[in-house]
């Protein structure tokens, strides 16, 4: 029996979809910036490709997770994938594949390399002590870009072995010539505090950083690296949506939103979002929005929850004491802990829409 697609029951806004079999496997996870759209082609297409024929023919129920934009989608699709592995899904299941970030390696004199997390949901123990990071990029052709930018600007290294003299690179003008001590180990070490400073700003404040470097370069009449750098400005610009889905974390987040009846669970495993899950509510009671998080955390928690209300916070402190590991209780009002909240409600009030009469 096909599945009854409905393109109403759909929202016409960012998500990611995840279609399960009447096992409740995880089969194929999607991302789309209009998903109505997307999830219609499905049903309204006479397919071709037997793969999708094969993947229409087992679909028992979709799952969509709405996000604020298109970046957001790329980055949840893969993490997603990631995490579940669904069998119709080819791109994106290796760990070496997606989206990655830039960071300075932990050698003795360092290289500015690409690197990709462990989106498994667990955090490697190598992520704790993780040296600066810049990233994710969903555009890898502008990653690249920027970093050969910085290992450029700043005289880096790109061998992974050292080498006992210098390359073509050093000749070119595009390495420091380290190896050969064409300068110290400690200016050299200089260089890579530089770069590892300019990659410490995120977003607009690393965009004021590279216009204040160009401001600087054209003021010493330097027009060649001032060109340069207004070209990494613009791509720079055009790659920095906003997005709170994969993000630089060591701890793992729970996201709660109390509705009237329901709460909305989001999991955010070392700063990735990977779950939201809708919990029915202790009815006629005071006190529900406590109760559920003492009933639900009383033996595995995170290390923080985020929370938009609770009837009696002292209570509820009182109650994380008592276990071997107290959760940090966060109410945010703004900043990114209140976005997730909001991303949360957004889920929130989609699912309640649309839930059966039973289950409401």
């Amino acid at each position: 029996m096909s599945f009854p697609f409905k393109a109403a029951d759909y929202p016409s806004s960012p998500g990611c979809y995840l279609m399960r079999n009447k096992d409740g496997r995880m089969i194929y996870i999607g991302k789309s910036k209009n998903l109505r759209s997307r999830l219609r082609s499905y049903f309204s297409k006479k397919h071709t490709h037997k793969k999708i024929i094969q993947l229409v023919q087992e679909i028992a129920s979709i799952e969509v997770v709405l996000v604020n934009n298109e970046a957001e989608s790329l980055l949840l699709e893969n993490n997603l994938i990631k995490k579940h592995k669904p069998p119709f899904n080819r791109a994106l299941k290796k760990d070496n594949s997606g989206y990655a970030y830039l960071q300075l390696t932990a050698e003795p004199l360092p290289r500015l390399d690409v690197y990709y997390r462990n989106r498994t949901g667990k955090a490697h123990p190598r992520e704790l002590t993780a040296p600066q990071r810049l990233g994710p990029f969903k555009n890898a052709r502008f990653r690249d870009a920027l970093l050969e930018f910085v290992t450029e600007h700043y005289g880096l290294r790109t061998c992974k072995t050292m080498p006992k003299k210098v390359c073509l690179l050093y000749h070119i003008g595009k390495c420091s010539g380290v190896c050969e001590e064409k300068i110290s180990k400690q200016e050299y070490l200089s260089h890579v505090d530089q770069a590892s400073v300019l990659l410490a700003h995120r977003g607009k404040a690393l965009i004021q950083t590279l216009y204040q470097k160009m401001d600087d370069y054209a003021s010493r009449m330097e027009f060649e690296k001032a060109q340069q750098m207004l070209v990494s400005i613009r791509n720079l610009e055009q790659a920095s949506d906003k997005q709170i889905v994969d993000r630089e974390a060591f701890i793992d987040q729970d996201v709660i939103y109390f509705g009237s009846l329901h709460a909305m669970v989001a999991k955010v495993q070392a700063g990735m979002l990977t779950d939201f899950q809708l919990y029915k509510l202790e009815p006629c009671s005071e006190n529900a929005c406590d109760q559920f998080l003492m009933t639900r955390y009383a033996n595995e928690m995170p290390d923080e929850l985020i929370v938009n209300r609770l009837t009696d916070r002292k209570k509820v402190q009182q109650f994380f004491k008592t276990k071997r590991r107290a959760p940090l209780l966060t109410e945010p009002k703004r900043g990114l802990k209140h976005d997730l909240l909001q991303l949360c409600k957004h889920n929130y009030e989609y699912r309640i829409e649309h839930l059966s009469p039973a289950s409401r």
